[in-house]
């Protein structure tokens, strides 16, 4: 009986592993040790077989808070190894700060060929919150004083100076702002746009009871606006202008949007049905 088992496993082994397309997977901001090992044992249990490489680049506390251009550049090593090693193509799943890695990695690579993006409660319009998580590596203040730490050289050294969108200070985010205000490309970098719509579909998945992305929002492209009113992507400049793609992907019907009431931030690579749900379908 055992033996039938094993070879009925193996035989089940051998007929997903091409069924299913490799993913990547990238991590959040001060990881946990068993963030994407949890991650990628989800991925086996709902797709056995599946080929997983994680990025592993920065991936301890203190290091995940390098700066966002060098965080981009090491996972674009990856993901350019990757698209050599598949040319039929793979998935990106990447999860908080990995997100937004990503998505700049996605935008400054001209021959990826990622199928699905699937940006996992990341920041990808900023962050305007208080970053309790963070008070053990930043100066003790109030999210409306850290503006004048983060726009600073010093605060641009930090990876969550580099996304950090204060509403009430946007000329000074603009000058300053050496990551998210350079791949939102109010300037308009053909290629940026170019690049990220070899992407075959974008998913955004994003809870309300997330508890550190703040606005939640932010996960889906929506900010808030200088009054403090969280406007949802569609009434984005970087959305209307379609800067690097979003608008084309929404007309195309490659991009996908879900809210997810009920997940906390750091339950996402814990919860299978979760998982299940939302993020495993995108995976085959």
């Amino acid at each position: 009986m055992i033996f039938v088992r094993f070879v009925c496993f193996f035989i089940h082994v051998l007929v997903c592993c091409d069924a299913y397309k490799p993913v990547v997977l990238m991590h959040g901001i001060l990881p946990s040790p068993d963030e994407l090992p949890d991650f990628q044992d989800l991925i086996f249990k709902i797709h056995p077989g599946t080929n997983v490489t994680l990025i592993t680049a920065y991936n301890e506390k203190i290091a995940s808070l390098t700066p966002m251009w060098k965080q981009t550049r090491a996972a674009g090593e990856i993901i350019r190894r990757a698209s050599a090693e598949h040319p039929n193509g793979f998935h990106l799943l990447c999860y908080s700060q990995g997100g937004l890695v990503c998505r700049a990695a996605l935008q400054t690579i001209p021959d990826h060929n990622v199928d699905t993006f699937i940006s996992l409660t990341s920041p990808q319009a900023g962050q305007y919150g208080d970053p309790d998580f963070l008070k053990h590596y930043i100066p003790p203040m109030v999210r409306e004083e850290l503006y004048a730490f983060f726009y600073t050289k010093t605060g641009q050294l930090i990876s969550i100076g580099n996304y950090w969108n204060d509403p009430h200070h946007q000329k000074l985010y603009e000058k300053e702002s050496v990551f998210l205000a350079v791949i939102n490309n109010p300037k308009f970098r053909e290629e940026y746009r170019k690049n990220f719509l070899r992407v075959k579909k974008l998913v955004l998945i994003g809870s309300p009871d997330d508890g550190v992305i703040i606005p939640w929002q932010s996960s889906q492209f929506g900010f808030y606006d200088s009054k403090d009113h969280v406007l949802p992507m569609q009434q984005q400049s970087w959305f209307s202008n379609d800067t690097f793609g979003l608008q084309t992907l929404a007309k195309q019907k490659r991009l996908h949007v879900f809210t997810v009431p009920g997940v906390q931030h750091t339950q996402w690579h814990k919860n299978r049905t979760v998982f299940e749900k939302f993020v495993a379908p995108w995976l085959t």
